[in-house]
């Protein structure tokens, strides 16, 4: 595919290396000169010096009826959506621009961008913010996702010592009555599509696909306790912990940590009486004692450093706090910090990642989620009329190694997927595999 990234920033360099490792002709526009040489030594893709807004740079990146993707992640709102006003113009077939302003993500707002020309947005702190937030209605969760208004729930959880689970083949754990199905495992280093034959290990990061009614099914299959969250503390004043108290403060009390005066008081300002900010480093332990913290079930570090936010979650784990969440957006300290267990990771980069990734599929992708500590996506696939995973059933595909297929959605009703299912036109099928294979089993659905 031929496709323009208009931002050189942290986002849209992340997508750049991506994409480019996929093989597809990738140019990059920006006016970061030093940042573009960078690009330009390292990848496979091509830059272009010059303004997103401005039609003689993008037109030296091509920017026409031949490009299928412009992805504008500049900083700055008001130009990524002008520079995909005019990239639509110019030609290109799909345009995504990366916004802040919760109003423009609203539904009944889609048809009114469409007609400028602008065919999806994306404010990766607000997805990071519902992210946070949903994590804290169960603390036992690591990762929860929803298909198609909750039919189908991904539920990722960490195995400890003890869980009935562990020693079990899949084969002998699961049957055709059962409620739920485990879909990956991330085993240090691997993710793995199990089979039958596959087991459990302590401390295996395990993914479940289940239905709304039996999500406590897969809470006592992996031992974990009920608990319950009534106060949050959060280290670091920054967008995603305005949007996240936004979420939150009517459910719990929310105490924010941050160092900078005129940002502590600018949060101040923001935030009214939805959270109590506090002037103070939340490294320094004898503040966070002093504040509170045995009395806290989550804590939150979302700093613009990773490796703060993973000691100090670390810090908060010494507490004993139940929940902990950093924000770690050095995707090569994301393994350091699921070996030092600090609890879930946040990454602006994979969400974004995940969302625009869903639009170069050919296929009708209406989900996508990137599993933060497994190298591998989850995807919900609309099955067309006369599709080839129609042809036969689950065990008789032939699909590729490495693919899982979870569940689907019928006739708004979530289905467990057994090797004995017959997929039909029109079902919402939910499948796992490694990130570089999504675009080999897109054949199956077309």
């Amino acid at each position: 595919m031929n496709i323009i990234v208009a931002g050189a920033g942290e986002v849209g360099v992340h997508l750049a290396k991506m994409l480019s490792r996929e093989k597809h002709n990738i140019v990059v526009v920006d006016q970061k000169e030093d940042v573009l040489e960078n690009l330009n030594s390292n990848y496979d893709l091509m830059t272009v010096l010059g303004s997103p807004t401005s039609l003689s740079a993008l037109k030296d990146a091509g920017c026409n009826a031949s490009t299928d993707l412009f992805i504008a992640v500049t900083p700055e709102e008001s130009r990524n959506l002008t520079a995909c006003i005019l990239a639509a113009k110019l030609g290109v077939k799909k345009t995504v621009a990366r916004v802040e302003n919760p109003e423009y993500l609203h539904p009944e707002q889609k048809a009114f961008f469409e007609q400028l020309g602008i065919d999806s947005l994306i404010c990766p702190e607000i997805l990071a913010a519902k992210e946070i937030a949903d994590s804290l209605v169960r603390p036992w969760v690591r990762q929860w996702y929803e298909f198609n208004n909750g039919t189908l729930i991904l539920i990722g959880v960490k195995v400890r010592a003890g869980a009935n689970i562990i020693g079990k083949e899949l084969m002998n754990l699961f049957t055709h009555d059962e409620s739920c199905r485990i879909a990956a495992i991330k085993r240090g280093k691997d993710t793995i599509i199990p089979g039958g034959r596959d087991i459990i290990q302590t401390d295996d990061m395990v993914y479940f696909i289940t239905t709304r009614e039996h999500v406590d099914t897969v809470r006592k299959m992996a031992d974990k306790p009920h608990t319950e969250v009534h106060k949050v503390m959060i280290m670091g004043g920054s967008r995603i912990a305005m949007l996240t108290t936004e979420r939150i403060a009517e459910q719990f009390d929310v105490k924010i940590l941050e160092v900078n005066k005129e940002r502590s008081e600018m949060v101040k300002e923001r935030l009214g009486s939805k959270a109590m900010v506090i002037l103070g480093d939340g490294r320094d332990i004898d503040l966070l004692h002093d504040e509170g913290i045995e009395q806290v079930e989550a804590y939150i570090a979302l700093t613009g450093n990773s490796e703060t936010n993973i000691l100090s979650c670390l810090a908060a784990k010494r507490f004993q706090v139940q929940r902990t969440v950093a924000e770690v957006e050095n995707n090569d300290y994301i393994p350091l910090a699921e070996g030092l267990d600090i609890g879930i990771v946040i990454n602006k980069k994979l969400i974004a990642a995940g969302h625009i990734y869903q639009m170069m599929l050919d296929a009708d992708v209406s989900n996508m989620k990137c599993l933060t500590f497994a190298d591998a996506e989850v995807a919900e696939f609309v099955v067309k009329e006369g599709a080839k995973i129609t042809k036969s059933k689950v065990m008789d595909l032939r699909l590729p190694e490495n693919i899982g297929i979870g569940g689907l959605t019928r006739d708004d009703k979530g289905i467990i997927v057994y090797g004995n299912t017959q997929i039909l036109p029109g079902d919402r099928v939910v499948l796992f595999c490694p990130s570089t294979y999504l675009r080999k089993v897109e054949k199956f659905f077309k």
